[in-house]
Order: C-alpha cells, then sequence, then structure tokens
C-alpha cells in the first residue's frame, strides 16, 4: 500500500501544478517556486512532516519536498549552532541532492548532443 499512497500523493501534487498551468495566467517557473515555498511554510509549521511519513517519496521527490527538507535542515542547524543555522541548514541539507542532480546532468551533457529547434 506505501506504493500506492506514494503514487497517489506525488499525482496529487502534480495534478495541482498542472491545474495552475491550465487556469491561471502563472508561468511554470512561479509556480514551481510557489511549490518550493508553500514547502518551506508547511515544513516550518510542521504540517509537512506526517505528509512525508505517509506518502513517502509521493511527498519528497516533488519540489514541495525540497522546501520542506531547507526548513528541516534550518530548523535542526538552528537548535544545533544557533543564528549561524539560518544561513547554513538549507545548504547542508540539501547539498548532497544538489550534488548529485549537477553530478548527472554534467554526464549526461556530455553523453548526449542537444539539437538545434527551428
Amino acid at each position: 500500500m506505501s506504493y500506492f499512497w506514494a503514487f497517489f500523493v506525488g499525482g496529487l501534487i502534480c495534478a495541482v501544478g498542472q491545474l495552475l498551468i491550465d487556469y491561471t495566467r502563472l508561468t511554470p517557473a512561479r509556480i514551481l517556486v510557489s511549490f518550493v515555498v508553500a514547502g518551506v511554510i508547511l515544513g516550518g509549521l510542521g504540517l509537512y512532516k506526517p505528509l512525508a511519513d505517509f506518502a513517502g517519496a509521493g511527498a519528497s521527490v516533488p519540489l514541495t519536498g525540497f522546501g520542506y527538507l531547507l526548513s528541516k535542515g534550518v530548523r535542526e542547524a538552528v537548535d544545533e549552532k544557533g543564528f549561524l543555522g539560518i544561513f547554513t541548514g538549507g545548504f547542508t541539507a540539501c547539498s548532497a541532492g544538489v550534488a548529485a542532480a549537477m553530478t548527472f546532468a554534467l554526464v549526461m551533457a556530455g553523453l548526449f548532443k542537444p539539437k538545434a529547434r527551428g
């Protein structure tokens, strides 16, 4: 059942994004930023952790999960380092994911040749 709930919750998050694209004048970039900010706010309020525990990757993989990770990292760093944790916590929490994304992007850019549009 955990796969079902992960797929269902992740699909709902993506469906909200698609509805925002289809029925609002928001650009995709603004929607993506809104998802990250929503994850930070929900994580800061303690509302995203139960969803992440329930849905697993369905809640942690979308951009709302990235925002939650940032807020969680800042919260833990503030508890550990005090005021300085505000500036370091988000970077520490998401560094592995960002490094992996950059590494995979570099490898793919080296393996494949882009085609010109037009």
